[in-house]
């Protein structure tokens, strides 16, 4: 599928950008050093699978457990169902509120959490069909912003949405790139950047796949006066 490649690789060089230099980018508001790109499992076609959405008559209010050990009220729309390497699975589908109109995400886990991906899960993100029949593709999993910093409260999956088989696509974990040791402050003359202040919402991370339901970054504390 070397067209499907392509352009799965502009989209991923296009999320690059965005959190190198983007205002939004959860590197910049939390003031992470380090970003040299996200890493990514090589993208493979077997984890690109049909799917189909068995939806609640009534969708019940659920709660996911956050980062924070807060919690993140959103709607079980349903279970969506599909094979892989010949067995059946089914995941948990939640719908964040009004704000995101049709768009449904997927939280998930699997065995390489932990073990080469984010070890508390990853996501997947769909807009709802009349039809509920759509293309589940895990190339396109990807990390909430709190995999990168503290700064933001994200939902994890519920322990339904465990998968006892490892998704070997999509985003991996993030890690600093390691490097030579940063000088003593006691001999460092540079002065600390100014940070940035946080937005209430990472609205353009939407167009890289990257917008995570309804999450909330921390703003920073207020700088204590220096005046008597």
């Amino acid at each position: 599928m070397p067209g499907y490649e392509t352009e799965l690789q502009k989209e991923r060089d296009m999320k690059d950008k965005f959190m190198a230099q983007h205002p939004e980018s959860p590197f910049i508001i939390g003031d992470v050093a380090g970003f040299t790109g996200l890493r990514y499992f090589p993208i493979d076609p077997k984890y690109r699978v049909p799917a189909v959405l068995q939806r609640m008559e009534r969708p019940p209010e659920a709660v996911l457990r956050t980062n924070r050990d807060g919690q993140l009220t959103c709607r079980y729309i349903g279970d969506m169902h599909f094979e892989l390497d010949g067995q059946n699975y089914a995941l948990r589908v939640f719908h964040a509120g009004e704000q995101v109109g049709l768009s449904v995400f997927i939280p998930f886990r699997d065995s390489t959490s932990g073990k080469g991906s984010y070890a508390p899960g990853r996501y997947l993100m769909l807009q709802l069909t009349e039809e509920d029949e759509y293309t589940l593709d895990f190339n396109l999993a990807f990390n909430p912003y709190c995999a990168y910093t503290e700064r933001y409260e994200c939902g994890y999956p519920p322990p339904e949405n465990d998968l006892p088989t490892p998704i070997q696509a999509g985003e991996m974990a993030w890690s600093a790139p390691t490097g030579p040791e940063p000088a003593p402050v006691a001999v460092s003359s540079a002065p600390h950047p100014p940070r940035r202040p946080a937005p209430k919402t990472p609205r353009a991370a939407a167009r890289v796949r990257s917008k995570v339901p309804r999450t909330k970054p921390r703003r920073a504390p207020p700088k204590r006066s220096t005046r008597r």
